[in-house]
């Protein structure tokens, strides 16, 4: 990847039709997974577009760097989290100076983010169950009555006339609310997937760019493999040997939620909420601990403790229910994981973590830091109450007394020499 430098340029284009509504959408539903700072890089970007809203005058990142008031890796970090979440695209043109271009695409449609199993799962990760429903509801059409009202509006034929002789142009470049589509890592080979099926039962020439999506995705946000996934799809196909995307997504979840015992999908793959971590440029040992827990999910975090081998089925499920019956946070998940591991041979024993975890919900600890803090509290007093149990135990007899000298009889002085002689 290209260093980026203050003095690099950039160009920002607006691919897009951005309003209001979308300032409400950007704040309601994508902020909690990508975090402020990544919002307000995409308002500021949007800020340096002319009054026409369609291109920028050229800029430098320093000037990126000086009305955010945040460093150049914190912008870069922004900008990647933008892009992951189909908010930007970014082109760069590589030189002695390297320049950049800033695409700008529209947040989707509040109905089409929460359709959007990875977009719904993530905010559900991130703010709760009770405040995603209160987001669903605030936007809610609200019902209204109509019985006893009749509908009197005019039609367009009725109002006016059209001169039919006038020559249409096109409207290639007439601009339009554009959306980017997520990408996710293609964990799963699709075609070795569909092989599993044979065209008696689906018909592959229906298997659009729109449903090869939808199956990446419900492969990612489920965790599932080809073999999981080639059942399921069959259990979705209709009888006209279409897949039915609503009754795939029913399956998929249906399947996961019975796996893991009515738990929601994809927590122990998310990271620390961004509203969660702490910003800090300190380069100490601990400040990299901290920023290593935080933006490590608790299913890699594990992982790396296994050296590279996939947590257990058992492992996965405690973790889970951690974040979801405790609701402890994924960095919190990783520092109790890391505490564990250190003070009991190394062993994820589930009623010690589940001890521990009941502590912490109590303490409502929520930040790396607060759980950091409170094993070196837990560790200082272990010590304390370890020094006190060592006074309180009862001393041998011989503790105080004072022993008398006596000599050795020659006796003794013989058998101890014979019995080193046959050593």
């Amino acid at each position: 990847m290209t260093n980026l430098l203050p003095a690099d340029t950039y160009i920002v284009k607006n691919a897009t039709i951005l309003n209001n509504e979308s300032r409400l959408i950007l704040i309601k539903l994508y902020q909690p997974i990508i975090g402020s700072v990544a919002i307000n890089l995409y308002f500021t970007l949007w800020s340096n577009l002319d009054t026409s809203q369609i291109i920028s005058t050229e800029y430098n990142h320093h000037n990126l760097m000086a009305l955010m008031r945040i460093k150049l890796e914190d912008i870069l970090e922004a900008r990647e989290k933008l892009e992951a979440i189909g908010l930007l695209k970014t082109y760069l043109k590589k030189g002695n100076i390297n320049n950049y271009i800033y695409e700008l695409y529209s947040p989707l449609e509040p109905d089409e983010f929460i359709d959007n199993p990875i977009l719904a799962t993530a905010l559900v990760s991130n703010i709760g169950k009770s405040e995603y429903d209160k987001t669903l509801a605030f936007f809610k059409v609200p019902s209204f009555d109509l019985d006893g009202y009749e509908d009197i509006s005019s039609s367009f034929s009725g109002t006016f006339e059209v001169n039919d002789s006038l020559e249409i142009s096109g409207t290639d470049d007439v601009r339009k609310v554009k959306q980017l589509d997520l990408v996710v890592d293609e964990k799963i080979d699709l075609n070795s997937l569909l092989g599993m099926i044979p065209s008696e039962i689906l018909n592959h020439r229906t298997i659009t760019k729109e449903v090869k999506s939808l199956i990446y995705k419900l492969s990612y946000i489920y965790n599932l493999d080809e073999g999981e996934l080639s059942e399921l799809i069959r259990n979705s196909i209709d009888e006209r040997k279409i897949i039915d995307k609503n009754l795939l997504r029913s399956n998929c979840h249906n399947y996961y939620t019975f796996e893991h015992q009515n738990v929601e999908p994809s927590l122990i793959y998310k990271n620390q909420p961004e509203y969660l971590r702490k910003n800090t440029s300190d380069g100490s040992k601990r400040a990299k601990l901290i920023y290593t827990f935080e933006t490590t999910s608790p299913y890699d975090f594990l992982t790396g403790k296994n050296k590279g081998i996939r947590p257990s089925r058992s492992d996965l499920l405690l973790i889970e229910n951690l974040m979801v019956d405790y609701e402890l946070t994924p960095g919190v998940v990783n520092v109790l994981i890391d505490y564990v591991l250190k003070i009991n041979d190394n062993k994820l024993t589930k009623n010690f973590v589940i001890a521990i975890a009941n502590q912490w919900k109590r303490a409502n600890i929520k930040t790396v830091e607060e759980a950091i803090n409170l094993c070196k509290k837990e560790n200082r007093t272990k010590r304390k109450q370890n020094i006190k149990t060592f006074k309180k135990e009862e001393k041998p007899e011989w503790f105080n007394k004072n022993i008398e000298e006596e000599a050795a009889s020659v006796d003794d002085i013989a058998a101890l020499e014979a019995s080193l002689k046959n050593l």
